[in-house]
């Protein structure tokens, strides 16, 4: 069992409805030595690859991946999910659906930031039904750039997700894939993974 999966075990939260909280060290509350291991793992994990650019959807992924993106020397660039006034020139724009917060936003980036000459490592905390994951695909090939791999700190394997990304032909990574929880017990099971 990885890091990440023995810290889910302790602090994490089954819920019901195929919720796992762990917003006491992840996506709200942040253990940043935890966020480095994981950075860590994702450099070795995409060792080779001409990575210039980390992109993430805002808010969750964004702690991550500045700390992902200190272990491959490059910036960060995040989707934003609303106009904001300070949004200047041309944009991309996907529509994504909310697994968690059950709505469709769409989300944006600045074309300044993203060109034909980046090659991008995508960055999130979870990966449930992949639509967030999609949108940001839609984004960078809108760019003309290249998309080098995904990287997830927690997929829900039972979702259709992963099953989605991985026939994009995209190398993704989730460091911990939760094959089944239950809300009563508070049992998680995670998916066997080849460790190199």
């Amino acid at each position: 069992m990885n890091v990440l999966e023995e810290r889910i075990v302790k602090d994490g939260i089954v819920k019901e409805g195929n919720v796992l909280k762990v917003d006491s060290f992840l996506n709200h509350q942040m253990d940043i030595k935890l966020f480095d291991e994981m950075g860590r793992e994702f450099k070795k994990r995409f060792a080779g690859k001409p990575i210039n650019k980390i992109l993430t959807i805002e808010a969750s992924g964004i702690g991550i991946a500045c700390v992902v993106a200190q272990h491959f020397d490059v910036p960060v660039v995040f989707a934003k999910k609303s106009k904001s006034i300070n949004l200047e020139g041309e944009m991309y724009v996907a529509e994504v659906e909310s697994f968690t917060h059950k709505c469709k936003n769409n989300v944006i980036v600045a074309q300044k930031f993203l060109s034909p000459e980046d090659h991008v490592l995508i960055i999130d905390d979870f990966l449930a039904n992949g639509c967030a994951l999609q949108g940001l695909i839609q984004i960078v090939q809108s760019a003309g750039a290249t998309v080098e791999g995904i990287g997830i700190a927690v997929e829900k394997g039972f979702q259709s997700g992963g099953r989605i990304i991985r026939n994009l032909g995209i190398q993704l990574e989730s460091l911990a894939i939760v094959e089944s929880m239950d809300a009563k017990t508070g049992e998680i099971i995670f998916r066997e993974q080849q460790s190199e």
